[in-house]
């Protein structure tokens, strides 16, 4: 079974400028995940979609190959699924074929080997998309609330047999650790929710998502105490 892992990095980041080549433990974020990659051994190959010459020089300095994402792939309003779309049409362009789809974002630098190679082993065929997921602090049944304008609030799901947390149902924050599927699935569908997903639970202290300058601040705290 051929697998081939992507990490996909646009150049523009909103929430932490230049956040896929920022240092953590003296390693770009994204060497983090090619690194990873490098270490399944079901992976055969490792492919970087980026807009950004700066981070297309960084993945080549971690011997991964480069597919150059158009610009309007890489706007913020641009959906990822059509990187990926655009990333298994550029190799199957090139007469490439291959049977799993890994992509590990770079947010995820904490994340463990064995993670990923349990979502690699949960895509049966019974399974079109594999995530990740970790145990959620707060709960749409609870303590999650809506609020209007003038500040009126209320429960996002109201169901008043709920008067405690323990009654209500277990939730889970979807992470950016993994995503596990097939090419053609990708390719003929809208999202990952377009087919059967299944989920790999994952501790929260490995499933810290990056996205803004407070993560960051979490993923460095984690990592030392990682180090030592």
């Amino acid at each position: 079974m051929s697998v081939y892992a992507f990490i996909f990095a646009r150049g523009g980041s909103k929430g932490l400028p230049g956040k896929n080549i920022r240092p953590l433990g003296g390693i770009p974020l994204i060497g983090h995940s090619i690194s990873l990659a490098q270490q399944l051994s079901a992976v055969d190959k490792i492919f970087v979609s980026t807009d950004s010459d700066e981070i297309a020089a960084v993945a080549e300095s971690f011997s991964a190959e480069v597919i150059k994402r158009p610009q309007e792939l890489a706007s913020d309003t641009a959906s990822e699924w059509l990187a990926w779309q655009h990333a298994i049409n550029f190799l199957h362009s090139r007469g490439e074929s291959f049977e799993v789809f890994l992509s590990l974002p770079t947010t995820s630098p904490l994340r463990g080997k064995e993670d990923v190679e349990q979502c690699l082993t949960e895509l049966d065929d019974q399974t079109d998309m594999v995530v990740t997921v970790t145990a959620a602090a707060r709960s749409p049944y609870f303590n999650m609330l809506i609020r209007s304008e003038n500040g009126c609030s209320e429960v996002v799901i109201r169901n008043d047999s709920i008067r405690r947390r323990q009654d209500a149902p277990t939730v889970y924050d979807m992470t950016t650790v993994a995503y596990v599927s097939r090419p053609s699935f990708i390719l003929e569908s809208s999202g990952v929710f377009s087919g059967t997903v299944k989920s790999v639970i994952v501790p929260k202290e490995r499933a810290v998502d990056i996205d803004d300058e407070f993560d960051f601040m979490v993923a460095e705290t984690l990592y030392r105490k990682c180090q030592k």
